[in-house]
């Protein structure tokens, strides 16, 4: 059971952690510095170095939004949907969709869904529907703990806290089925598609309920997809099937003075994965 059918490469990854430890103990032989070993390691050029690079891996947006825009001129060209655009992003917003039917999609773009920026999203009053795209650059990322982590811990949480309605989440990119991110629905070779300079399986999918779970609703159901047309745009569009769409429910009490939530995610009539009952702890409008 897996709430995404992809793992993480482990053989990747022990690569990348080896070149990590040799370039720790190696990287004063880098470079024209001029300083010795010691001197090297004291001077800060190695921290300093690393935090640039990082920083500048994690600032840099271009890649992930030359990704979306192939994929969504994709769907635009093929019918299944109407037009889009970039929005100004005054609410951190990131793209509008025109849909076929007439209504008004807006999606939220994200890195990895385990870090604090996944909390940080707001419904606009146009979005008829309203999703949040992960994507998740980094090849040695877990692809089960960042969709738990978005999923579940920050989501669900944030969602309930704010009675802010997410109608369903995207985690698919450029790594997908590539050596960092075997897919499974890329076995065969004939599901991928290809979008300028990245070739991508299907989309990996997530419902999330109609209503926030409340006192008076305590459980709710993750919909049907035809209910959101974006999320089934992009089923149709990239080839999906009907069986590899997931089913978020929520379920939510109250113990004590504490209030709790559990998330369960659903496959093809499975459940993949299912929390404890789990506290809430920005709840004060509930108390």
């Amino acid at each position: 059971m897996t709430i995404i059918p992809c793992k993480q490469n482990k053989g990747l990854r022990d690569q990348i952690e080896r070149f990590a430890e040799t370039l720790k103990t190696e990287a004063h032989k880098l470079g024209d510095h001029g300083l010795g070993e010691r001197e090297f390691y004291q001077s800060g050029l190695f921290r300093g170095a690393i935090e640039r690079v990082r920083g500048q891996f994690s600032a840099t947006m271009r890649g992930k939004r030359e990704f979306v825009q192939h994929a969504l001129n994709y769907m635009e060209d093929g019918g299944f949907i109407a037009g889009w655009d970039l929005t100004d992003n005054t609410n951190r917003n990131d793209y509008i969709v025109r849909l076929n039917s007439g209504r008004v999609a807006v999606i939220d773009l994200k890195g990895c869904l385990d870090g604090n920026n996944t909390n940080i999203f707001e419904r606009p009053p146009l979005a008829d529907e309203f999703v949040i795209w992960s994507i998740c650059s980094n090849p040695g990322a877990d692809p089960q703990r960042n969709a738990w982590s978005g999923i579940h811990t920050r989501l669900s949480a944030e969602m309930i806290a704010r009675n802010q309605r997410v109608d369903g989440v995207l985690l698919w990119d450029m790594v997908c089925a590539t050596i960092g991110r075997p897919c499974p629905k890329s076995v065969d070779g004939d599901r991928l598609t290809n979008l300028g300079p990245f070739c991508v399986p299907p989309p990996c999918i997530y419902l999330f309920p109609e209503n926030i779970p409340s006192i008076s609703i305590p459980f709710v159901k993750g919909r049907d997809i035809r209910e959101v047309e974006i999320l089934a745009a992009f089923n149709a569009a990239f080839g999906g099937y009907a069986e590899e769409i997931h089913h978020v429910d929520f379920r939510m009490e109250m113990r004590g003075s504490e209030l709790m939530r559990q998330t369960v995610v659903r496959r093809a009539g499975t459940i993949e994965q299912v929390s404890e009952m789990t506290a809430i702890r920005r709840v004060e409008k509930y108390l």
